[in-house]
């Protein structure tokens, strides 16, 4: 610990300079500063959500051939590329038998985006990570899109297609999954057992082809359908090892209405994914899941400072048809109760304190939970109870040093000796440090 203490003096010394202007791609391109489309990276600001919804698209350059007619071409001047580095360090209250507290992960991560404009309504953001674990790259959270404008009842309707690999990736909204908090966190510390397959199972491993469309700034709409591609297994796919393997496609959807109430924003919404999977194989026997989910984004300013909230809430039945017959599952019928909510207060763009609180509650069913030292359950229950405290600083835009404390009161069903190996839910209590680099 006193090695990662020391490492963010280090930082606080080398990078507690003057102002400097933001240098990711998406900045290059537009000549912005990351502040405008971001309060802190990934979450959006109102701009920056009109942003990604007109196909990541903003510049004012026009192509000409030699005789100065217009061509269809739009190029940037500058490479559409970025990088980021996560290094951290995580520390258990109780160290996890047989291995050494204080994970020190350099990096943790390492990405490299192809985000920007490529022709006039079209862009991405596309992105590759080295995990440490893992210690190879693998394509990660990405989203090619194109939008376009017309008018739909006298109003102003934004339309577009967007491809990509993770349910809610396309979201402008950081009230679901994978731009929701905790923005970044530890790889090392313990997860518990379920929740919803929406909250992450098919982020990478599945693309998805859909539309999505803003009416009058205020109504969104957006449907997807995924197919399993898991990426690093065999082409064509046979489904082995792959815990969901789609059965023809899964249909996503969204919903959403914006509106301002004098300075105060609000989004409430809705979204969800219905999935008919076989598990390790292309045939036979299926598990569904049906993940209805709603959700919500609060923003208002105190002067040049911020407060703003989120919130999201799923309901998900599950019909565990395959698993039962395999002896994965005791019972068919499952379900899972997931909600988070989260705030933030954000000082002139420098400092961020967070508090979240977060539950996942659901019945028991003894093998789908089995017990396991560590990781299992000690009473075949998924009950999780848990809250995360963060506090951020940003001596530039583009680099954050970040402290996160995340506790439990309860963990895969139990607050002591969950596991059956006397293993306590405080004991998964963690403290994050990290600093994370966007250039």
């Amino acid at each position: 610990m006193r090695k990662v203490l020391s490492l963010f003096a280090i930082a606080c010394f080398l990078f507690g300079i003057p102002y400097a202007h933001a240098v990711p791609s998406f900045a290059r391109q537009t000549g912005l500063s990351c502040n405008v489309c971001h309060t802190q990276p990934p979450e959006l600001t109102a701009f920056g959500r009109n942003f990604k919804l007109k196909g990541y698209v903003l510049t004012d350059m026009t192509a000409k051939d030699k005789v100065g007619n217009s061509k269809d071409l739009l190029l940037s001047r500058f490479i559409p590329l970025a990088a980021m580095v996560i290094l951290s360090d995580t520390a258990d209250q109780v160290a996890q038998p047989g291995t050494q507290n204080n994970t020190v992960e350099f990096p943790q991560q390492l990405s490299i985006f192809l985000a920007g404009a490529y022709a006039a309504n079209f862009g991405s953001l596309i992105s590759a990570s080295y995990s440490h674990q893992s210690n190879h790259f693998n394509l990660t959270n990405s989203d090619l899109r194109y939008a376009n404008q017309g008018k739909l009842d006298g109003k102003d309707w934004w339309y577009g297609i967007t491809l990509n690999n993770s349910p809610t990736v396309e979201d402008v909204w950081n009230s679901t999954p994978v731009w929701g908090y905790p923005y970044i966190n530890s790889t090392s510390a313990l997860s518990p057992l379920a929740a919803p397959i929406i909250n992450g199972a098919l982020a990478q491993d599945v693309a998805g082809l859909g539309g999505y469309s803003m009416w009058d700034n205020h109504f969104y709409t957006a449907v997807t359908l995924y197919r399993s591609e898991h990426a690093g297994g065999p082409v064509p796919i046979t489904g082995k090892t792959f815990a969901n393997n789609i059965s023809g496609v899964a249909p996503y959807w969204r919903a959403a209405w914006q509106q301002t109430f004098g300075d105060t924003y609000l989004e409430v919404g809705t979204y969800g994914i219905v999935v008919d999977a076989f598990p390790n194989a292309i045939s036979g026997p299926e598990n569904r899941y049906v993940d209805p989910s709603i959700d919500f984004q609060l923003e208002h300013p105190f002067g040049a400072n911020l407060l703003d909230a989120h919130g999201r809430y799923t309901h998900e039945s599950s019909n565990l048809a395959a698993s039962f017959a395999t002896g994965a599952a005791s019972q068919k019928s499952n379900y899972l109760n997931a909600w988070e909510l989260d705030s933030t207060y954000h000082w002139r763009y420098k400092y961020t304190a967070t508090g979240s609180i977060f539950s996942t509650t659901g019945n028991t069913d003894p093998l789908l939970y089995a017990p396991a030292p560590v990781t299992g359950s000690n009473n075949g229950n998924p009950d999780t109870y848990g809250y995360v405290a963060q506090f951020g600083y940003w001596p530039v835009q583009n680099i954050e040093l970040t402290a996160e404390y995340t506790g439990y009161t309860k963990f895969n069903g139990a607050s002591s000796n969950y596991d059956g190996a006397k293993r306590n839910a405080s004991d998964n209590n963690s403290l994050y440090l990290g600093m994370w680099l966007n250039f």
